[in-house]
């Protein structure tokens, strides 16, 4: 949206957030929330009036060469920007007022006739309004919070110098060293800790520039409670000859430097005021943007009707397995599939077009890529059932055993069995009201019904829970079911729904590999769960990395049963549930998941992880969408976590045993 001066600063006096260009097309500023910090990218820009291009010497590539493209990028995340919009060339907003157009520059010469009074009228006018805007709004966060920060970044290009140069320097001529000295030394660390794809990082001070621009000098004579800090990044982002950029690079530096700055911007203010124990998610935005909220309902509308088990579970499983048992050494199963009804072309279309480049914190736009892409993966999954590359897109999707999983299988299928199994005798109508007193207990309204489609004993799938009609329990097994079932998988299904986003109804990538950890890891907390139900989990690694290295159906059925004394009924199930499809490697997951479910329990709050199908890779930021008020806390936490279950110490050992 276009705005005047005036308008800018009456809601900067007025701490109004808001989002504008300048009628001018000279400058855009973003202020999504007021906090005590303000990160600048003043070269970033390479607009040239009209007028001024036609008496230009220099080309457009020559131009380019010497601003800083992509520096507004790298600061994107964080809740106040100025951005330069127009090329230094023009005016310099890093030169003082009497300098600030070019003669003559890095050797050449800039105009091939000399600018009118009027042209360069109109210039000094840019560069005196940038510095209204700034000045009125250090002066309002400093009024607001007692000091200002100014993070000032550029970027610079290093073919040129003979000399190893860094990849951050920090200029400090201009500040006062001995006040803010603590400062600086945390920044260098912070930048230093930085790692980007395939490139050495090291944040030096006062190497290649000394940080003697205009911006540090106006900030450094004008006001006594801000420190500005220059901040020049070497040019390893981009083809500094071609112009051409390293989007990998950038990606990374955009994550990197929202990082760096809030945890920088959070040791100061809290040293230096009297807020305590701030942290970087405290100094960001406190909602969401609309294009954060657009994009998420657009991303949702395309992809919720896709239940991936629905389309992989064989339609005529019962049958098939009553064929198989009666030859188990010359039949194998045909299984049959539901048939996929949308357009995969159309749907990978809609995908790649949502626009995610509007998104501009770096880590929630990384978090919707990464969704897009294994969505577009799933598609090519349920394409391929019953075919030859399902295998291949199963790996792609799910990954496979490697072989600590594969050690850790063995490990468990070696221990002896030293407490006498329960006979199963509670049937699948039993199960069903227990599953509906359990859910009347976490006051989760839901349906609990009957499904003869299931492999599993039973699922969840949305807020309806799924009981196999044939199956018959043991109360310790249903016990682990409702835990794992109703505690975590239906739980983790209602707190989505509470989301402002709806991605986490959707799943995050490697939701799978984390649901199904942390709901084995409530039946172990519940104290239901016995070795032979950590056996199965360890039959399914078996089993995926048999299938995986090409034993048929009947040699893994075979081994489950003679190598491993299963029952024809369970070394079935499992056998089915691996080759079902072409190839599905999902079960190698669970005792992953497992392992990882239970380190995290271990060393840190696990609270985060149930507000919807989330992933461990996620974690940190959702802690943060949750800490900045983004995301709600979950309504509904597994009632295995408070538990006071006697658990056996036996199966602790086991558990703490797997690596």
């Amino acid at each position: 949206m276009l705005h005047t001066e005036l308008e800018v600063l009456e809601k900067i006096r007025s701490l109004t957030p808001f989002e504008a260009e300048l009628g001018d097309g000279s400058l855009s500023i973003r202020v999504s929330e007021y906090q005590p910090y303000i990160a600048t990218a003043i070269h970033h820009g390479h607009n040239l009036r009209g007028e001024l291009k036609e008496k230009c010497a220099l080309t457009e590539e020559e131009r380019y060469f010497e601003e800083d493209p992509f520096t507004g990028d790298f600061i994107s995340s964080l809740p106040i920007v100025l951005q330069g919009q127009d090329s230094r060339y023009e005016y310099d907003l890093n030169r003082d007022p009497s300098n600030c157009i070019y003669e003559d520059a890095w050797g050449k010469n800039v105009w091939l006739e000399p600018l009118t009074p009027e042209e360069r009228a109109i210039s000094h006018e840019k560069h005196s309004c940038y510095y209204r805007i700034l000045k009125c709004l250090v002066e309002t966060l400093e009024k607001e919070f007692g000091l200002c920060l100014v993070y000032d970044i550029h970027s610079y290009n290093h073919q040129r110098i003979d000399a190893e140069t860094p990849t951050f320097n920090v200029g400090t001529k201009q500040i006062n060293c001995r006040r803010w000295r603590k400062e600086i030394n945390v920044l260098l660390e912070n930048l230093n800790s930085v790692e980007l794809p395939n490139l050495e990082v090291t944040a030096l001070e006062n190497d290649v520039f000394k940080g003697m621009g205009y911006q540090a000098t106006f900030i450094k004579e004008n006001f006594s409670n801000t420190l500005i800090l220059p901040i020049e990044v070497k040019k390893i982002f981009m083809n500094e000859q071609g112009g051409e950029a390293y989007p990998l690079v950038i990606e990374k530096l955009k994550e990197s430097m929202k990082t760096v700055i809030t945890e920088h911007a959070a040791y100061t203010v809290t040293k230096r005021t009297k807020a305590k124990g701030l942290t970087g998610s405290d100094l960001l935005a406190s909602n969401l943007s609309k294009e954060v909220l657009k994009l998420d309902r657009q991303l949702y509308r395309i992809a919720r009707g896709i239940n991936t088990l629905s389309y992989i579970n064989p339609t005529n499983l019962k049958q098939e397995k009553r064929r198989f048992l009666s030859k188990p050494h010359s039949y194998t199963p045909q299984f049959t599939y539901r048939q996929l009804d949308l357009d995969p072309y159309k749907f990978r279309e809609q995908l790649y077009r949502l626009p995610v480049e509007g998104i501009r914190d770096a880590d929630v736009q990384k978090m919707y890529r990464k969704v897009i892409d294994q969505l577009a993966v799933r598609i090519d999954l349920l394409c391929s059932i019953g075919t030859d590359e399902f295998l291949y897109n199963s790996l792609r999707y799910y990954g496979q055993p490697d072989e600590r999983d594969i050690a850790n299988a063995k490990f468990i299928l070696h221990a002896c069995e030293y407490k006498e199994q329960q006979p199963a005798t509670i049937s699948a109508k039993e199960a069903i009201e227990a599953f509906k007193e359990a859910a009347l207990d976490y006051d989760i309204p839901c349906k609990v019904v009957s499904s003869k489609q299931l492999i599993a004993r039973a699922m969840v799938s949305g807020k309806t829970i799924k009981v196999n009609p044939n199956s018959r329990f043991t109360q310790g097994d249903l016990d682990a079911l409702i835990h794992h079932e109703l505690g975590v998988h239906l739980v983790t299904s209602v707190n989505a729904e509470r989301q402002p986003l709806k991605i986490l109804q959707l799943g995050l990538p490697g939701n799978t590999h984390t649901q199904e950890g942390l709901a084995i890891l409530c039946e172990h907390l519940s104290g239901s769960f016995p070795l032979h139900r950590l056996k199965t989990l360890a039959l399914r690694v078996v089993a995926v990395e048999m299938m995986v290295n090409g034993d048929t159906f009947n040699d893994c059925f075979n081994s489950l049963k003679h190598e491993y004394g299963v029952s024809d009924d369970e070394a079935f199930t499992v056998t089915a549930r691996v080759y079902r499809g072409g190839g599905f490697t999902k079960d190698f997951l669970y005792l992953r998941g497992l392992k990882d479910a239970i380190h995290a329990y271990k060393n840190d709050d696990l609270t985060s992880l149930f507000i919807g199908k989330t992933g461990f890779e996620f974690k940190p930021l959702l802690d943060e969408l949750i800490e900045r008020g983004i995301l709600k806390q979950p309504d509904y936490l597994p009632k295995a976590l408070t538990m006071d279950a006697n658990i056996d110490p036996v199966m602790e050992f086991m558990l703490n045993s797997i690596r």
